[in-house]
């Protein structure tokens, strides 16, 4: 029976062959926090990628612009899968050709059509990488199904090796105020771009920093907005009007609901139009996207700025 994608990722960890790229050293920015408590707040939105997961570039990426990253990310899963023999020759490394197919993949499915105006796509990387083993079999590419499994399943576990490759990733310290607002009787969602693996990926790191037996035990299910299930990514204005849907099911207000994220544009501007609160976590230096005019314009500005995540305590009825 083939591996499933946890079992495959225990595989990779436990080899001693593979070099993974390494999360930024923590670092924290200049900024000084905002922590008047918000006392009719009752539920709290996280952003995972920047906030509850520091990663390389501060945002989890399908498509790296520097052209060195994605040629060592691709080289390892060229070798790691064994695709090379089933490639076109042509002049040139083969991580160039396949970066020449990854990027028009990429593009296509960045402009697929969207419910409405103003929506982004989400681009799936395992839909990528299947069409691209798709492409490798018609030069007869084989792989080990016993282990690796069908198309499907071998899709995801190259696009969970590429990302891997691509971008180092760690929990961050989050998990003891997490627990603490869940014990106070806070609901807790997520709403975040995110990748097939993001809820796994969410699962095993935060593990890493304490006990956590599963997302649920954390997170409302009803409240969890991921971008790869809804079919768009921020700041899709769709997929605000479905996570303030979610709220209204649950019997929540929007301002009861405050949304944490590292980012002002694009994310808590967004949000706030939607009646949320917001609150910018500013203490990873590397994530941080906020500019000093986006911070004090009334229109754009979040409601409360946080440096370290214990002072969400602080401004919250806790």
């Amino acid at each position: 029976m083939a591996w499933t994608l946890e079992e495959y990722i225990d595989h990779l960890e436990s080899r001693q062959d593979l070099i993974w790229p390494q999360p930024p050293r923590l670092e924290r920015p200049k900024a000084k926090p905002f922590l008047k408590p918000l006392s009719d707040v009752r539920a709290v939105l996280w952003d995972v990628y920047g906030v509850l997961i520091r990663i390389t570039d501060g945002r989890l990426m399908v498509f790296h612009p520097q052209k060195l990253r994605m040629e060592v990310a691709l080289e390892k899963t060229i070798k790691e899968f064994k695709m090379w023999n089933s490639m076109v020759r042509k002049p040139g490394a083969p991580w160039e050709y396949m970066l020449q197919q990854y990027k028009d993949l990429f593009d296509a499915y960045s402009m697929a059509p969207t419910p409405a105006k103003g929506d982004v796509a989400h681009v799936s990387s395992e839909r990528i990488w299947r069409r691209l083993i798709e492409r490798l079999m018609q030069k007869e590419y084989a792989w080990d199904e016993a282990t690796l499994g069908t198309l499907e399943e071998l899709s995801r576990k190259v696009a969970y090796f590429f990302h891997g490759m691509l971008q180092g990733s760690e929990a961050a310290d989050a998990l003891p105020v997490l627990e603490k607002l869940k014990k106070a009787g806070f609901l807790q969602g997520i709403l975040s771009d995110s990748q097939f693996f993001t809820p796994l990926q969410l699962l095993r790191l935060f593990r890493r920093r304490g006990t956590l037996p599963s997302l649920d035990a954390i997170w409302q299910p009803e409240l969890v907005v991921f971008s790869h299930q809804a079919g768009l990514r921020k700041p899709s204005p769709t997929l605000l009007k479905t996570t303030v849907q979610r709220l209204k099911d649950v019997g929540l207000k929007p301002r009861e609901v405050a949304y944490v994220s590292c980012r002002v544009g694009g994310d808590l501007a967004v949000a706030r139009q939607f009646g949320l609160r917001t609150i910018l976590y500013a203490g990873d230096k590397s994530s941080l996207q906020a500019t000093p005019s986006e911070v004090r314009d009334p229109q754009t500005r979040p409601d409360r700025l946080i440096t370290d995540f214990v002072q969400l305590l602080h401004v919250l009825p806790v």
